[in-house]
């Protein structure tokens, strides 16, 4: 299931310790961001045979909404945190669907160029420093196919994210924010390659 990154890396866990694991799928039950995934897969605008990266994927719930709302697209899924993926591969499994999951970093995607058709990241890009956030946006932007979308979630700081998104050489659409229990404001980014 998971493979080794080339290089490895430091990263932040989920909620930012290791032991809070057990947590994560209740802070993702009763902090409403369940109604951000459903959002995000409704403006991705999926159709059939269509290849779906998500980066950060943790425990698998964005994937999980995107495979029962689509059944006929390919689900990749990439997380440093091989706990995370066991619980993601799990889940997956319990919901009857299918999906690659591999150990890696969002800012060295081993995966072909142009090989994504849409590229999901949520409440993920806040972890990473300043270079990290760029090298994860270049790499987003070297899997998409041309035509591709990126569409981020994360917590919202004044339009950071659409910034940086839009310097990494993607067009972007309005930040579209919400608010979520627990975490505030949150940006979607919808961002296009051309």
């Amino acid at each position: 299931m998971a493979e080794t990154s080339s290089q490895e890396r430091d990263y932040l866990p989920g909620m930012g310790k290791h032991y809070l694991l057990p947590f994560y799928d209740v802070l993702h039950r009763v902090s409403g961001l369940h109604a951000i995934h459903q959002e995000m897969v409704e403006v991705a605008r999926l159709s059939a045979g269509q290849r779906v990266l998500d980066v950060g994927c943790g425990t698998g719930n964005l994937l999980r909404s995107t495979g029962k709302r689509h059944r006929d697209v390919e689900l990749v899924g990439v997380d440093p945190d091989l706990k995370m993926l066991a619980r993601s591969e799990r889940k997956l499994r319990r919901a009857g669907l299918k999906a690659k999951l591999d150990r890696g970093f969002a800012q060295e995607l081993a995966f072909p160029d142009a090989s994504f058709d849409v590229v999901f990241s949520s409440l993920m890009l806040h972890h990473l420093d300043g270079p990290s956030k760029g090298e994860m946006l270049a790499e987003v932007r070297r899997v998409l196919r041309p035509g591709g979308l990126l569409v981020l979630a994360d917590i919202a700081h004044h339009g950071h994210a659409a910034k940086g998104i839009g310097e990494a050489g993607f067009t972007t659409e309005p930040t579209r924010t919400r608010k979520l229990r627990m975490f505030g404001e949150i940006g979607i980014e919808v961002a296009r390659v051309h």
